[in-house]
Order: C-alpha cells, then sequence, then structure tokens
C-alpha cells in the first residue's frame, strides 16, 4: 500500500483554501462510516507522484494523519480548469465489511507469447476498466489476463477471470467480452483480371468512335469533312458579281 503524510487543515474561508494551495498543498477531504467528515491537505509534489499511477483511483492509501494510520480510497481527483493542475481530492474511508463500486484497470501479460499476435493478429480492447462490487478491504489492484498461447479468433470474457467470492462484478446477467484477438484489419485488394482491363479498353474505344457532341461523326485531325468542300464562299464573296459581268 501506498503511504501518505497529511495534515489538518481549519480553514474556513475561500481565501484561507486558496492560501494553502499557495504554499504547495491540496486541500482534501476524508468520509464515510460513522465518523465524522476530516478535512486535510497533503502535499502536492508527493500526491501528484501518485495521481500519475493508472491504478491510482482503485488502490487502497494509508493516510498518516497526526501519527495514526487512516486506510482511505481515492474516489474523486478536481483538477484546475486552466492549469490542469490538481486542487482538490476526495477519500472514502476503508470500513471492513462495506461493499463499495469501483473500476478496477485491466492489464494484459505475455504479448510475445500469443501466436495470434506473431501472425499479425490486433488485441482488440472492449473494455480497459472493469466495474467490481466488492468489500472496500478485497479490492483488486488490477485484472489480469494472460495472452500466452491465445490465437486469432480466441476471447476474454469475465468469466474467464479469477474473481474472490464476494468479488462481483456489477454488470450481472451475461458473459461480456473484455478482449478479442481480431485478424488483421488490413486487406489487400484484388487485382484486376488482365482479360477485363482489355474489354474496358475495348469498350471505351469504340464509345469514342461512335457519337460526337453534336451528332456527328468524330474526325481524325487533317481530315476534312465533305460538307466543308460543298458549302459556298462566305456571302460577300457568293453576292460579288464577277468583273467580266460589269463590262
Amino acid at each position: 500500500m501506498n503511504s501518505l503524510e497529511a495534515n489538518i487543515r481549519n480553514n474556513k474561508t475561500k481565501g484561507e483554501l486558496n492560501a494553502i494551495r499557495s504554499n504547495g498543498e491540496i486541500p482534501a477531504i476524508i468520509y464515510g462510516g460513522k465518523e465524522q467528515n476530516e478535512k486535510i491537505s497533503i502535499s502536492k509534489k508527493v500526491l501528484k507522484s501518485s495521481i500519475e499511477k493508472e491504478n491510482f483511483l482503485s488502490s487502497i492509501i494509508i493516510l498518516n494523519i497526526k501519527g495514526k494510520n487512516q486506510n482511505v480510497l481515492p474516489r474523486e481527483v478536481i483538477y484546475d480548469i486552466l492549469s490542469d493542475e490538481p486542487i482538490h481530492i476526495d477519500f472514502l474511508r476503508v470500513v471492513p465489511g462495506v461493499k463499495i463500486r469501483i473500476e478496477v484497470p485491466v492489464e494484459f501479460i505475455n504479448h510475445d507469447k500469443s501466436p495470434g499476435l506473431k501472425r499479425g493478429g490486433v488485441l482488440n480492447i472492449v473494455r480497459r476498466k472493469v466495474e467490481l462490487k466488492c468489500p472496500s478491504e478485497k479490492i483488486p489492484e488490477k485484472i489480469t489476463l494472460d495472452l500466452d498461447g491465445i490465437d486469432i479468433g480466441e476471447s476474454f470474457k469475465i468469466s474467464s477471470v479469477k474473481l474472490d467470492s464476494d468479488v462481483v462484478p456489477t454488470i450481472q446477467g451475461r458473459d461480456f467480452v473484455i478482449a478479442t484477438l481480431a485478424a488483421p484489419t488490413v486487406m489487400k485488394e484484388p487485382e484486376k483480371p488482365a482479360e477485363a482491363e482489355s474489354v474496358e479498353g475495348e469498350e471505351g474505344a469504340e464509345g469514342a468512335e461512335t457519337v460526337a457532341a453534336d451528332g456527328e461523326k468524330p474526325v481524325a485531325e487533317g481530315e476534312k469533312k465533305e460538307s466543308d468542300d460543298k458549302k459556298p464562299a462566305d456571302k460577300k464573296s457568293a453576292d460579288k458579281k464577277p468583273a467580266e459581268e460589269k463590262k
């Protein structure tokens, strides 16, 4: 268990609360059980290193308050909107026998021993955390799934996870999937047969020779249309009488 030093705080105003933060402390509160809520503060530097751990919100922490140890469970961390720094934290007292709901992270081991992954399979993680209902003193640190021998097409369901008898998933009535080992997602596009390509090329050529935009047969460059030879000269030339006639 992780252990943290905590101090009792007696602030009553917002200004006093800000002063605590300015001194490098994070205000916190302990609640739950039959005892009254306790206002405390913890070193920001020490607490931040604990918060960065993946299973922080599912691990029991020992708080040392004036020489007295108290087991607590972190329930919520509040962050500043602008700086994204932690500014407050709630702790739940661990009372033996009292069941709580908690999300436990899922961990996968032995990736290098999976024949499915070696053949290019993809581990599709459906749930990175599983919500459990259990006594606060029996919270599992994590759910470990072993990939040793797992091949493509196989999956991990909640029924394959070994849990204590009084530790149960909150989802009941169905054997839900946690992860699957799927086939590679990138598929090669089939090559087009050579015969199909030649047929398409012939059809395209025939279509080009059949009809032009104006409904006439297209004329190759350098050729003249028959109609061009029969067309009279421009109107001015046609109307002009030969010089001989004027005489």
